[in-house]
C-alpha cells in the first residue's frame, strides 16, 4: 500500500489535479460551466469584460491536461485574426507551463490559416496549386476587380446602357462622360468587391443565384449583373493563377468532401473552439462542423463550442460577417440547455456599467419602433418569436461581480464620476476640456492608461494634431493608431502618382491621383468627376478655355508639380519625392525608403518610370511588401499614453480612461450616405442593395425561417439595408462605451465642422446636432451631465 502511494505517476497527477482545481476555483460560477464542458455543443454568450479570453484558455488548459490530449488528438481553437490567436495562444501556453505538461496538445488558428494546414496536407487532392498560384487580398481597387469590370462592361453593352440610363436619360456628353467614368470607377468596383465576399461566404452557388436570375429582376437586375461579374472574376483570377482567401476555405471543405480524408482530420480533432463567433459566416461555419464531427460515430455529437456577443457585431457592414448564425447556435442549444451566459464583468465600474446596460436596451426598444413603423414579416409573428429570433440586440445585461472574485480590482471605483457627459460649445472647446482632464488624471497616477475613440480616422488627426504638444510639454506620449493603417496603402499610393505622372491625359489616373492627395488633406474635396472629363483643359488651360475654379487651382499646381518633377527628377529619386509631396513622417518615411530600396535592387540598372510602375504593380499584387510598422496591442494601452484609434479598432481593448467626442449624428445615424454624384442610378447604393439579397438567399437556404422581403424591390431591400446600417453603427457605440474601466467621458459640441479634412483654427463651425444615444444618455443620467 505504501509502494502505492509513493508510485511517481500518482504523485504527479494528484498535483495536476490540485493544481487544475486551484485553476477552477479562480473562475466565477458562469466560467466553470464552459471550464467543466465534456462533449457535445455549447453556447457562450459573453458580455464585454467577462473574461471570455481568460475562461477560454483555462478551459483549454484543463481539456488538455484531462483528456491527454497531444498532437495526434488536438484541441483546435480557431479565431479571426493573427492577433487574436497569438494572444490566446500565449495565455494557453502560460497555463500549460504551469501545469507542466505538453504544449502540443492544442492549435489556434485563423481561419483561412486553418484552411491553409489543410490543403497543405493534402496537395494532390488540391484544385489549388499553391506552389505556383499568388494569394491575393482583395480590394475594391485591385487591378483583378478592374479587369472584370472592365471585361463586364464589354461583355453586357445592354445592361451596361440601362446602368448608364439611370433612372433618368440625359444624353449631354458631358454627363454621359462623367456616369461613365463613375460607373466604371466608383460604383462598380465596389459593387463587385463587395458582391464577391458574400457570394463566396453565403454557401450559395452560382447554380443557386442563376436559379433565381431566371425569375424575375429588378429594373437593374442586381442579382444578374452579380452572377455575371463575379464569374467574370472567376475567370481573371484563373487567367492569372490568383487565388484568394475565401478560396482556400472553399478548397479546404471540398478536399473533406473526401470522406478518407475527413474521417483522418476528424479522428486528430478533438473539439473545436470558435472565438468571436458573431463574425462567423456559412462558409466558415461549414468547415469547422465538419472538423468537429465524426463520421465513423453516426450517434456523436459534433464536439463544437463558439463563443461571442451578437451585440459586439460591428464587422458584418464591411465583411461577410452576419451575427445571426451565431444567434441562431445560441438558441439551438438554450433549447438543448447547452447555453452558458456569462454576465458578470469586472472590468467596469458601475456607473459605466449602467450606461453599457441603458445603451443596449435603449437600442432594443428603438429597434423594435422602428419595425412597427414600416411594412415587415416579423409583425404578424408571435411576441416571443419576435423577441427570440428576430431583434439583433439581445438583452443581457453587465453584472458586477462578486465581492470575493479573484479578479483584480474587478469593477474599480468610480473617479468622481465614473461616467461624464459634457456638451461643449465648439470642438475646440471639446479639445481644449479633454486636454486638462488628460493632464489632472495622469497627474494624479502616471500608470494609466488612456484612450481617446473617434469615428473616423480623419477626426482621430484633428485630435492627434490638438495634443502634439503632449510628449515634450507634459511627457505623455500620444500614439495615433490610424497612422498605422495608412501604412499598408504607401505603395498603392505611390503607384497611384506614379501611373499619372506616366500618364497625365488618362481621367482615371488623374482621378486617382486627386482622391490621394484629397485623402492625404493636401487639396480640397470637390467633385472630381466634372474636373477629370478633359484633362489637358485642367492642367493646362489655353486662352480658349477657361481657368478652373479658385478650389481647383490648389489641386492643379500639385499635378503640375507632380509633372514637372517627372521631367527634372532622376527616376530613381521619385519614390522618395513622393513621400515628400504626401507629408509622410518618420516610420512612414522608413517604409517609403524600404519601398524605394525594394524597387530599385528589382530593377538594378533599368530604373525608368514605366518599369518602376511594372515592378510596384507586381509587388501589390503579389503583396511582397511588409511595411515597417508595430502591431501589438500593448502598444495601444500603454501607461501614461493616450492612443487615438477609431472604434472599430477598439474592440478588444480597453483602458482606465476612455474619451468618446464628437458624437454627433451626421457620422454615428447610421444612415447610409448616397454619393451625389452616383444618383442618377438611384438615392439608393446598388452594393448594399445586392448584398441584403444574397444575405436574403442564403438565410432562406440555412435557416428555419425566411425574410419576407420580396428582393426584387429596391424599395423594400433599401430599407432593409438602412436598417442593416444603423443596427452596427448602434453596436458600434455599445462596443466602444464597454472600452472604459474607470472613467467613461463622452461628448458632443454644440458646434463643429461640416467636413473633418484640413481643420484649422479659422474653420468655419456649423450647429450639430447629436446622435440619438447622446440624447438618451443624458435624459437618462442627467446627473451627469454637464452643460459648458
Amino acid at each position: 500500500m505504501q509502494d502505492y502511494i509513493r508510485d511517481p505517476l500518482i504523485i504527479k497527477t494528484q498535483r495536476l489535479e490540485k493544481k487544475l482545481d486551484v485553476l477552477l476555483t479562480n473562475l466565477r460560477y458562469e466560467q466553470k460551466q464552459l471550464a467543466c464542458w465534456k462533449s457535445g455543443k455549447m453556447a457562450v454568450a459573453a458580455v464585454p469584460g467577462a473574461g471570455k479570453t481568460y475562461s477560454l484558455a483555462v478551459t483549454a488548459a484543463i481539456l488538455i491536461a484531462r483528456n491527454n490530449l497531444n498532437v495526434n488528438k488536438q484541441l483546435v481553437i480557431v479565431t479571426y485574426t493573427r492577433s487574436a490567436a497569438t494572444a490566446i495562444e500565449t495565455k494557453i501556453k502560460q497555463h500549460l507551463v504551469n501545469l507542466d505538461i505538453s504544449q502540443d496538445g492544442f492549435v489556434v488558428n485563423t481561419l483561412h490559416g486553418l484552411a491553409l494546414q489543410i490543403i497543405n496536407h493534402h496537395p494532390n487532392f488540391s484544385k489549388l496549386n499553391l506552389a505556383n498560384s499568388t494569394l491575393i487580398n482583395l480590394t475594391s481597387n485591385h487591378k483583378v476587380i478592374e479587369n472584370s469590370v472592365d471585361k463586364w462592361i464589354d461583355n453586357n453593352p445592354l445592361h451596361y446602357e440601362s446602368l448608364l440610363k439611370g433612372t433618368k436619360v440625359n444624353k449631354a456628353k458631358t454627363e454621359q462622360l462623367r456616369r461613365k467614368s463613375i460607373l466604371r470607377n466608383e460604383i462598380l468596383p465596389k459593387f463587385a468587391y463587395t458582391i464577391i465576399r458574400e457570394i463566396k461566404s453565403s454557401g450559395l452557388t452560382l447554380k443557386e443565384l442563376k436559379k433565381f436570375n431566371e425569375r424575375k429582376h429588378n429594373n437593374y437586375k442586381t442579382l444578374l449583373l452579380a452572377f455575371s461579374l463575379y464569374k467574370e472574376y472567376q475567370t481573371i483570377m484563373k487567367s492569372f493563377n490568383f487565388i484568394d482567401y475565401d478560396d482556400m476555405i472553399h478548397e479546404s471543405i471540398n478536399i473533406l468532401e473526401e470522406l478518407d480524408i475527413r474521417k483522418i482530420w476528424q479522428q486528430k480533432v478533438f473539439a473545436v473552439f470558435e472565438d468571436e463567433a458573431q463574425d462567423s459566416s456559412p462558409l466558415q461555419e461549414k468547415l469547422i462542423s465538419i472538423l468537429a464531427s465524426d463520421d465513423n460515430n453516426p450517434n456523436f455529437e459534433a464536439n463544437l463550442i463558439k463563443v461571442g456577443d451578437s451585440n459586439q457585431a460591428i464587422n458584418s457592414t464591411f465583411t461577410a460577417a452576419d451575427p445571426i448564425y451565431f444567434n441562431l447556435f445560441c438558441e439551438t442549444c438554450k433549447n438543448n440547455k447547452t447555453l452558458v451566459q456569462m454576465n458578470q464583468a469586472g472590468r467596469s465600474n458601475i456607473d459605466i456599467i449602467n450606461a453599457a446596460n441603458f445603451t443596449l436596451k435603449w437600442m432594443r426598444d428603438e429597434w423594435i419602433k422602428k419595425q412597427k413603423n414600416i411594412k415587415n414579416n416579423f409583425l404578424d409573428l408571435p411576441q416571443t418569436q419576435i423577441l427570440e429570433r428576430n431583434i439583433p440586440f439581445h438583452i443581457q445585461e453587465i453584472k458586477l461581480v462578486d465581492r470575493n472574485d479573484p479578479q483584480v480590482n474587478a469593477n474599480p471605483q468610480s473617479s468622481n464620476p465614473g461616467l461624464e457627459i459634457h456638451i461643449p460649445q465648439d470642438i475646440y472647446h471639446s479639445i481644449k476640456l479633454i486636454r486638462q482632464k488628460i493632464i489632472t488624471l495622469l497627474e494624479q497616477n502616471c500608470n494609466q492608461s488612456i484612450a481617446i475613440l473617434v469615428r473616423e480616422n480623419r477626426q482621430g488627426h484633428f485630435l492627434a494634431q490638438n495634443l502634439k504638444d503632449f510628449p515634450e510639454k507634459y511627457k505623455i506620449a500620444v500614439y495615433e493608431a490610424g497612422t498605422q493603417n495608412q501604412f499598408s496603402q504607401i505603395p498603392k499610393d505611390i503607384l497611384t502618382l506614379l501611373k499619372f505622372m506616366d500618364r497625365p491625359h488618362s481621367s482615371n489616373y488623374l482621378k486617382n491621383s486627386l482622391e490621394i492627395l484629397e485623402k492625404h488633406n493636401l487639396i480640397a474635396k470637390q467633385d472630381w468627376n466634372k474636373i477629370v472629363t478633359n484633362p489637358e483643359n485642367f492642367l493646362y488651360s489655353t486662352p480658349l478655355v477657361s481657368e478652373p475654379e479658385e478650389s481647383a487651382l490648389q489641386a492643379r499646381n500639385y499635378c503640375r508639380s507632380l509633372l514637372k518633377a517627372k521631367l527634372e527628377l532622376p527616376s530613381y529619386y521619385l519614390i522618395a519625392f513622393l513621400g515628400a509631396i504626401l507629408k509622410y513622417e518618420s516610420t512612414e518615411l522608413a517604409s517609403v525608403q524600404k519601398l524605394s530600396d525594394k524597387v530599385y535592387d528589382e530593377l538594378n540598372e533599368a530604373i525608368t518610370l514605366t518599369n518602376i510602375i511594372s515592378v510596384l504593380r507586381k509587388i501589390i499584387d503579389l503583396e511582397q511588401f511588409e511595411e515597417i510598422t508595430e502591431d501589438n496591442e500593448q502598444l495601444y494601452v500603454r501607461p501614461n499614453q493616450v492612443t487615438i484609434m477609431t472604434m472599430h479598432k477598439s474592440k478588444g481593448l480597453d483602458w482606465n480612461y476612455v474619451f468618446l467626442p464628437f458624437l454627433y449624428d451626421d457620422t454615428l445615424s447610421g444612415e447610409v450616405k448616397i454619393s451625389p454624384t452616383s444618383n442618377f442610378l438611384g438615392n439608393f447604393s446598388l452594393a448594399e442593395i445586392a448584398r441584403i439579397q444574397i444575405r436574403t438567399l442564403s438565410h432562406k437556404k440555412y435557416l428555419s425561417y425566411e425574410n419576407n422581403i420580396d428582393i426584387t424591390k429596391i424599395e423594400q431591400v433599401w430599407e432593409q439595408a438602412k436598417l442593416f446600417k444603423k443596427i452596427e453603427e448602434y453596436r458600434l457605440i455599445y462596443v466602444a462605451i464597454t472600452r472604459a474601466k474607470n472613467t467613461l467621458w463622452i461628448s458632443a459640441a454644440k458646434k463643429g465642422p461640416s467636413y473633418w479634412r484640413n481643420i484649422k483654427e479659422n474653420v468655419f463651425l456649423k450647429p450639430k446636432t447629436p446622435c440619438l444615444i447622446f440624447l438618451a444618455l443624458m435624459n437618462k443620467f442627467p446627473q451627469f451631465v454637464t452643460k459648458h
